[in-house]
């Protein structure tokens, strides 16, 4: 099985996804409002296309598709869950830093991004070994 990675990335209008380096003979985009709506698109215009591919007589070995954000994207879908300041708790970058990210005044560098995955995976790994009583 391959592996694809689809970026998503805000848009004017909403968010966009997108092939990145592929190891497919072919592209495919999806747009929508909301990031559920983006997926939504892609993964139907993904499998039209693998079907017209098919119906041309090409063989097609199964993608394993994994959907990536650009650090923009995540910090706008997520905004109404976690404040700037509660990000800023959980990945040690500063809030004024992950708002000039949001807003598109900078593109984080490599490193920050890292930060910011390192955090986010951590808080995650907490969250999921949390148990109710």
């Amino acid at each position: 099985m391959r592996k694809c990675k689809v970026f998503i990335e805000k848009s004017e209008y909403g968010y966009s996804a997108y092939i990145g380096d592929t190891p497919l003979e072919f592209g495919c985009i999806g747009e929508g409002k909301t990031v559920e709506e983006t997926i939504e698109d892609f993964l139907g215009t993904f499998e039209a296309m693998k079907q017209d591919y098919i119906s041309a007589g090409n063989e097609f070995d199964d993608v394993d598709i994994e959907f990536c954000y650009d650090t923009a994207s995540f910090l706008s879908e997520y905004a109404g869950i976690f404040s700037l300041s509660g990000l800023e708790k959980i990945t040690g970058v500063s809030q004024a830093q992950l708002g000039h990210f949001l807003h598109g005044r900078r593109k984080p560098s490599r490193k920050t991004i890292d930060k910011i995955q390192s955090g986010v995976d951590r808080f995650a790994k907490e969250l999921t070994a949390i148990k109710f009583a």
